[in-house]
């Protein structure tokens, strides 16, 4: 039976993580990689970096993605607006509390936005 691990991130966070392109513990070793954040991960070194590896190249996917998207119009500047206010909200909710009854409305409101900016 796998042992329990803590999770680095409250639940809003970790169903944004769901929904992108990374694994929990693709953020995580990212985060590390960038002094970000301090983890013990209870993995061999070879696993770990192999993982680093993997997370890199998914991180450069996503900005070619982005520079592609962006470049052929379709990642719009409005649409860049609505990204960085809500990843302006996305790292204030990171650094505190939210309620639990709160949680569930505000990624409702987060999936909402994003699919009404992805609509085609």
């Amino acid at each position: 039976m796998p042992e329990f691990q803590e999770s680095n991130f409250n639940n809003i966070i970790r169903q944004i993580i769901k929904k992108s392109l990374f694994t929990e513990r693709q953020i995580e070793i990212i985060l590390n990689q960038k002094d970000l954040l301090e983890t013990k991960f209870s993995i061999t070194k070879g696993a770990y970096y192999r993982q680093v590896g993997q997370s890199r190249e998914k991180l450069i996917g996503l900005f070619y993605s982005i520079i592609l998207l962006h470049g052929l119009g379709i990642l719009l500047p409005d649409d860049i607006d609505v990204i960085s206010k809500l990843s302006e909200y996305v790292r204030v909710m990171n650094d505190s509390d939210v309620f639990p009854e709160r949680e569930e409305q505000i990624t409702n409101v987060i999936d909402m936005t994003i699919r009404k900016a992805c609509n085609m």
